[in-house]
This record gives structure tokens, sequence and C-alpha cells, in this order.
């Protein structure tokens, strides 16, 4: 029997830094899925991936895929707890298998939600660049 080095496989390496850079790069949708999550969550229900997409809007811009940040230090925080798995009802995840959350400490969960508020959009581009422009609005 072969053993192996107790290493971080580079798949989970990747997929690690994926994430991390998706919770940085699109924290007000990462925030409030994480928000949608546990206020589901402390309703007594279960919920899933499925639960979170279906709860927070996002602009047609924004990949739905930086959604799949959000149980993971919710669940390193022990706040909530994976009770299984079952086929998403996404019909475009061909039934693909999606994990079932449980909430594992409800008083962590109302803390995080009182921690952890709504972030308010980012302002489209545009508006972005029309604040950096002199009052008056034009270049000349």
């Amino acid at each position: 029997m072969i053993t192996r080095p107790n290493k971080k496989s580079v798949g989970t390496v990747r997929r690690d830094a994926s994430i991390e850079l998706l919770e940085s790069r699109r924290q007000v949708y990462v925030n409030r899925g994480r928000r949608a999550l546990l206020l589901r969550l402390l309703t007594g229900e279960t919920a899933t991936a499925d639960d979170v997409r279906a709860a927070v809007q996002l602009p047609e811009t924004i990949d739905p895929v930086c959604l799949g940040a959000v149980p993971r230090a919710l669940a390193r925080a022990g706040i909530i707890r994976r009770a299984g798995f079952e086929p998403t009802s996404r019909p475009d995840a061909h039934a693909r298998p999606v994990s079932i959350w449980a909430l594992a400490d409800p008083n962590a969960a109302r803390q995080w939600l009182v921690d952890h508020l709504d972030i308010p959009e980012p302002p489209p581009a545009h508006e972005k660049a029309q604040r950096l422009l002199p009052l008056g609005g034009t270049v000349e």
C-alpha cells in the first residue's frame, strides 16, 4: 500500500485560490449570498447553492460562479455544516450534486449577520468615470 504525504493536491490549491479571488473581486455578491444562506438556515431549513442563486440577484455582467465562494468561510468558522448532497434543481447544471447546508451554530450565525451588513452595489463604470471629470462634466 502506498501512503501519500498529507499535502494539499494541486486541484485543492487551485480551487482555494479561485475561491479567494472570487471572494475579493465579488465581495458584494458573496456577502449577499452568505447573508441569504444564513437567513434561510435560521428559519430551521437546510439550503443549497440553488437557494442562494435564487435569493441573490446578480447583474448580467456577473458570472453566478462567484456564489460558489459563499459557504466556505461560514463552514470553516463552524457556523454551518455540510448535511449531505442532492442533485441541483437548475436544468443548466445537469443534475450535478450540490451540498446541502445546515446550521451548526445559530448564535454565531446571528452575530455574523450583525457584523456583516449588506454592502452597497458598486457604481457602474460610467459613473466612476463621470466622478473623475472636473465640475461641469466635460473635458476640454
